[in-house]
């Protein structure tokens, strides 16, 4: 193998498709980015056993053939000689890189090893169609609720459900949950559980306006932005239902400014930071929301303009799954939704309420209603 190419292409791709490169592996092709020569083109292929990243840049190709070099080596070193032209070539045992004046030498694995991601080919598959900022905004605004934790696995990732015309998301990690929506071209039906990280990805490669087409089968998802390919496996099993978990009415809602209580409860969060619960504490009543926190730091107590409609309540919180939907949030007013001092409560904005957000309180004794 022995191709040309501009080095800025180059680390670009690398640094690309070496996101789907593994970590902590006890198998090393799959730390590896696949280097594929063909034709006038070079594709840089990563996979870690959940997602693929495939991406094919233009290349004097000299000598055809592939092999594999460790990806996060490879994507650091030509990050650094991005500024020249690049000469790739293979021999026995690994790549020599040619640069300006300069040679240096990475070792290689063979291609023959490394791995492929079921069936690939969209022929013949299911999608559904949807302009690239609506799905930035719906992953931006629910992907962060989603577990990190393996104690379930399915909770790793987002329920998408397109339906009527519209895309449905929804996430939780057993504390909190995000739900939301945006409109798809079309009226495909399809449902599936994506891994999180593979929907963190395809944001980080969409900054335009153009129409995407997610593919999807029983077990792999599949979209390609520009000269980059996402392939990804989903989860199996049975998905929580939000209509189980959101309440369907509520005896004390709150209308408060969305700034005012956001900053007064991250005030309140430096004196908790650390705490294993990040612990905030409202006392709402009529006009007002009182927040305190307490902790070995100190102490912080505030009070918040409100308007409230309904009972006098008492109720604790963590902090950061309070923050986090505060700032998905994005009008001027939202509205918090309670029962008990031990029941979920909601956020949502006063006007468009196509994202909403539930937060599971924590008990506190002799603290609520």
């Amino acid at each position: 193998m022995k191709f040309v190419c501009d080095g800025m292409i180059l680390s670009d791709a690398a640094l690309t498709v070496s996101k789907a490169c593994a970590v902590k592996t006890i198998t090393p092709i799959l730390e590896c980015i696949k280097l594929h020569a063909e034709n006038d083109g070079l594709t840089l292929t990563a996979y870690d056993g959940e997602i693929s990243i495939e991406k094919k840049i233009l290349a004097e190709v000299l000598e055809e053939g592939e092999l594999c070099v460790n990806g996060k080596t490879f994507a650091d070193f030509v990050g650094k000689i991005a500024s020249f032209e690049v000469t790739v070539a293979s021999d026995e045992k690994g790549i020599k890189i040619l640069y300006a004046d300069s040679e240096s030498y990475m070792q290689a694995l063979s291609a023959q090893d490394f791995p492929r991601l079921g069936n690939r080919s969209t022929e013949g598959k299911e999608y559904f169609e949807i302009r690239e900022t609506e799905l930035k905004n719906l992953i931006s605004k629910t992907v962060f609720c989603c577990a990190t934790d393996e104690s379930r696995p399915i909770l790793k990732g987002c329920l998408l459900e397109a339906k009527e015309g519209k895309l449905y998301a929804t996430a939780l990690d057993g504390f909190r949950m995000a739900c939301g929506y945006c409109d798809t071209e079309g009226d495909t039906e399809m449902r599936l559980v994506c891994p999180a990280r593979t929907l963190v990805e395809i944001s980080r490669m969409l900054d335009g306006d153009e129409v995407l087409k997610i593919y999807a089968d029983k077990n792999l998802l599949s979209v390609a932005v520009q000269d980059t390919v996402i392939t990804s496996r989903l989860y199996a099993g049975e998905f929580v239902k939000k209509e189980n978990i959101f309440p369907t009415a509520f005896t004390s809602v709150v209308t408060v400014n969305r700034v005012e209580i956001m900053e007064s409860v991250e005030r309140a969060s430096v004196l908790i930071r650390g705490d294993k619960n990040n612990l905030i504490l409202f006392d709402i009543k009529p006009g007002k929301i009182v927040i305190s926190a307490n902790s070995d730091m100190g102490k912080v107590e505030e009070t918040v303009s409100a308007d409230l409609d309904g009972k006098e309540l008492k109720i604790a919180m963590n902090g950061k799954y309070l923050l986090d939907a505060l700032k998905a949030l994005s009008e001027e007013n939202v509205v918090l939704s309670f029962n008990t001092s031990i029941s979920p409560f909601t956020l949502e904005n006063q006007e468009n309420r196509v994202h909403q957000y539930l937060v599971l309180p924590v008990r506190m004794g002799n603290s609520g209603n």
